[in-house]
């Protein structure tokens, strides 16, 4: 385990110092987009300015044949664009596969400058983070790159939610952390292949009564416990935790509604992997207005953060101040990026 002294001292000789703090930057949805693809390539200015978050996908989803296409139309797309306050990541291949050290290599070499986060899959423990920590320094360095590059763990095996506090405390470079539904599925033997989302096999019945006709069936979240674990291991270390895809692209509601149970347990943002799926996200991950401005009263009526106070006929004290703080820092941050939001929150 590294020394305290020595935790946010960078791995290489010249490269840049680890962040204390992570950026402040609404991430509400990260966006999905192949780079292999031309014609999905030629969307991506349109998209910077609609997303809080793009992301060049080089791994699952991309057939094996186009690995390299993928990753050198990530670079050309990089090198042709602005993001300006659009967080740029990309998710590169699993650390096992034929392809990575290319992706980290060549990618970094090329655009790290600009580069905000890489996106690493299939982290099984903290060991992961060390390696690329290690070698994104050296590459750091060796392009003369002035800002980390920050790194975002995906959940997917059953190894890495068992060591899940671990991986989130590997590093200063850790940014956080998304679930991976699907392989994490196919790691515990899980019998489903939806990708995220509920089924309608897992639930509980109610109890029979005497004269009841049909029992009633409840369907519950099969990832609530696994997203709980990711969500105390992330805020417990200054992280960020995020819901990851909801593959039915047809259903918005059940999207909408997976995407707000996420948000509502504490997770900042989802992925979106088809244009319909923006919006959604946008709107479940930013405050309702008539929350933010119940929770502005109370910040109002509590200035130092102590006492109680009655609002609204509701009591209010010093833990509510602490949730009320919670919601109006985050509609501050989502007001930056949304003229329209910040207008109805009053800032």
């Amino acid at each position: 385990m590294k020394l305290p002294s020595q935790f946010y001292k960078p791995l290489a000789i010249g490269a840049p110092a680890p962040f204390r703090e992570l950026p402040v930057r609404t991430e509400r949805m990260i966006h999905f987009f192949p780079p292999q693809n031309e014609k999905m390539r030629a969307k991506v200015p349109d998209l910077i300015s609609k997303v809080d978050v793009i992301l060049g996908n080089l791994e699952d989803a991309i057939p094996a044949e186009a690995k390299e296409a993928a990753r050198a139309g990530f670079i050309e797309v990089v090198k042709a664009n602005d993001f300006g306050q659009t967080g740029l990541w990309t998710r590169i291949n699993a650390l096992n596969s034929p392809w990575v050290l290319d992706d980290i290599t060549e990618i970094v070499s090329a655009v790290g400058d600009k580069l905000d986060v890489i996106m690493l899959p299939k982290v099984e423990g903290d060991w992961d983070i060390h390696y690329l920590d290690q070698l994104l320094a050296q590459l750091e360095a060796k392009n003369g790159i002035k800002k980390p590059i920050l790194i975002h763990a995906i959940l997917e095996t059953a190894q890495g939610v068992k060591n899940v506090n671990e991986i989130a405390a590997a590093s200063p470079r850790m940014h956080g952390m998304s679930l991976g539904p699907a392989d994490l599925a196919a790691s515990r033997g899980m019998k489903t292949t939806r990708v995220g989302g509920g089924h309608p096999y897992y639930g509980v019945l109610a109890d029979a009564e005497e004269g009841q006709g049909e029992r009633p069936f409840y369907q519950q979240d099969l990832w609530h416990y696994t997203v709980a674990r990711m969500v105390d291991a992330c805020v417990a270390n200054g992280l960020r935790a995020f819901y990851g895809p909801f593959g039915d692209f047809g259903d918005e509601r059940a999207c909408e509604a997976q995407f707000r149970n996420a948000f509502l347990m504490g997770c900042s943002g989802a992925w979106s992997l088809h244009p319909s799926q923006i919006d959604i996200a946008k709107r479940v991950f930013s405050p309702e207005v008539n929350e933010v401005l119940f929770a502005k009263k109370i910040l109002d009526a509590m200035p130092d953060g102590t006492g109680a106070v009655m609002i609204d006929g509701k009591m209010q004290d010093d833990a509510t101040w602490k949730q009320a703080k919670v919601i109006v820092d985050l509609a501050k941050m989502v007001a930056e990026k949304d003229p329209d939001l910040a207008k109805a929150y009053g800032f």
